[in-house]
């Protein structure tokens, strides 16, 4: 009965694995799939509210993506790719991290 949900353009997946290793950067890969889950209901309104606050973000950060960003977040689809993004990318830190040292105790890569 539902409508397939449009598939995300190679710009959107782009901009959502982005966001996704930004997170896993900062350290805030927990902090972020909360937020996310917690918000996943209220995606409409999320994304409502980001594009009525556009105005005093563009004067203060330059983010070219942000109504693209905007509109993503209303779609609970894109919510789910954001987080298995960065689910994904926080593996792959964490493994990175944990690799056992290469030859004279440098990491793997780094000798």
């Amino acid at each position: 009965m539902g409508s397939e949900p449009t598939p995300f353009t190679p710009e959107d997946q782009a901009l959502l694995d982005r966001l996704a290793v930004r997170a896993v950067e900062l350290h805030l890969e927990v902090p972020a799939i909360l937020a996310l889950e917690g918000a996943r209901p209220l995606s409409l309104v999320a994304g409502q509210t980001l594009v009525f606050f556009e105005p005093l973000v563009q004067a203060l950060f330059r983010f070219p993506d942000y109504r693209r960003y905007s509109a993503l977040i209303e779609r609970r689809e894109a919510i789910e790719h954001l987080l298995r993004r960065i689910e994904a990318h926080a593996d792959q830190a964490h493994a990175k991290r944990h690799a056992p040292a290469g030859p004279g105790g440098a990491p793997p890569g780094k000798a």
